[in-house]
């Protein structure tokens, strides 16, 4: 793995739990045993805080740090809409929605690992139709 690849699971941001969480779910990857447990913090439909419990390898963990980053402010379609350009990226080659999803350029050939990337992704949005559904 690259350095700044490694560097983003290391620093973990949002790594861990939230204390009283508006919404909860995790998402799992058969394929390898990756696991990610997302907390949401709502404002409205608006994520104000996102935290995760990752147990799962660098592409994951990497992941889940850059949305939990990235997710303040947005709401279901915003994320949905940044899942969908990071799919895009890894699948055709496309510029990454945010600087930092740049690091993983190196998956693109890989297709097998593409999920891991988005695992964090599909956890947001399960939270998100939870949270919806609770209110």
């Amino acid at each position: 793995y690259r350095k700044d690849l490694l560097r983003l699971a290391a620093d973990a941001t949002g790594a861990g739990r939230l204390d009283a969480p508006d919404a909860t779910a995790t998402a799992h990857n058969p394929a390898c045993g990756d696991r990610v447990t997302v907390d949401l913090t709502l404002e409205g439909n608006r994520v104000v805080a996102l935290a995760h419990r990752t147990h799962a390898c660098v592409l994951t963990q990497a992941s889940a740090a850059i949305l939990a980053d990235a997710a303040e402010g947005l709401d279901r379609e915003g994320i949905a809409t940044l899942a969908a350009a990071v799919e895009a990226m890894l699948k055709t080659g496309a510029p990454p929605p945010r600087p930092a999803y740049g690091a993983f350029d190196g998956v693109t050939g890989h297709a097998g690992r593409h999920k891991c990337v988005l695992l964090p992704f599909e956890a947001a949005l399960a939270a998100l139709d939870q949270g919806k559904e609770g209110r």
